[in-house]
């Protein structure tokens, strides 16, 4: 079963929710799929680590093949080519790594190179397989770091935690494109409940079954409550804010592992995931 946790802005809880489902679970491979700040590691400090190269292919010009016809250039929706001093120049940060270029060349002056752009490392925290996707800086898109983690760590099959990047771009739904049930996090406020409803959105129309998790909760938000109803989406877990589950939190500290309580609380949450699953 693949589980996907999603949240609609950052700092709602989404890694907190996935770190500890993975971890009550005991054996688990948990997906950090947030790419551009990876933090789950920070948490399961991950042993035994490898690490394997992410690329994509970039535009390679044979400038003695080429004959100036700029039918590359005009085929790029991104603007990722130009031509300039008599052969085209590529922007690597830009482009999409389509191959559309390559394609429409009539003299086949383009091939393909390879272009690092992030790493996917693995490790394990006890019987938790933590992978992490890790996008190198100033890149545009970490869709190939993503579709790279998700194919290292789906492979071990059983129970898999997806900790999706914040939003409900591109990258949200590369990560929740093969779930079998997305957790939606939500922040009890105006701010949150805004981000929420779009993800919330996508969730739907990507026909994917959900629940909803409330975190740092000190009293029901009613429009978050009432949307839930009125949605038919279930309220899956109300997490109460605690000085001491922050504590915890900033201090890197798997809460479940170091808290009894909260891990019977993590470990009713998988059970009523995997009910509404069957």
């Amino acid at each position: 079963m693949k589980i996907a946790v999603l949240s609609g802005k950052g700092g709602a809880g989404k890694t907190l929710v996935a770190v500890n489902l993975a971890a009550a679970a005991g054996q688990a491979t948990y997906i950090d799929c947030d790419v551009e700040a990876p933090n789950g590691r920070l948490f399961f400090r991950p042993q035994r680590c490898t690490e394997t190269t992410v690329t994509t292919p970039l535009p390679a010009f044979d400038t003695a093949r080429c004959n100036g016809c700029r039918k590359c250039v005009d085929f790029c929706r991104f603007h990722a080519l130009v031509y300039i001093k008599g052969s085209p120049r590529v922007f690597p940060e830009v482009c999409h790594a389509c191959g559309g270029c390559a394609m429409v060349c009539p003299v086949q002056a383009i091939t393909e190179t390879a272009r690092p752009v992030g790493v996917v490392e693995s490790g394990w925290h006890g019987g938790v397989h933590v992978v992490t996707g890790v996008l190198s800086p100033g890149e545009a898109s970490g869709i190939p770091v993503i579709h790279a983690a998700l194919t290292d760590g789906v492979a071990d099959g059983g129970l898999c935690v997806i900790d999706c990047p914040p939003g409900s771009a591109c990258a949200v739904s590369e990560s929740v494109s093969g779930a079998d049930y997305c957790v939606l996090v939500a922040e009890p406020s105006a701010f949150g409940f805004h981000n929420f409803r779009m993800v919330c959105e996508l969730v739907t129309l990507l026909q994917k079954p959900c629940g909803v998790v409330i975190n740092k909760q000190l009293a029901p938000y009613a429009p978050l409550e009432d949307f839930c109803a009125e949605t038919g989406l279930p309220i899956l877990l109300r997490l109460p804010y605690t000085p001491a589950l922050a504590q915890k939190t900033a201090a890197g500290e798997i809460a479940c592992e170091a808290d009894e309580e909260l891990r019977r609380t993590f470990s009713e949450l998988l059970g009523k995931i995997g009910g509404a699953f069957v």
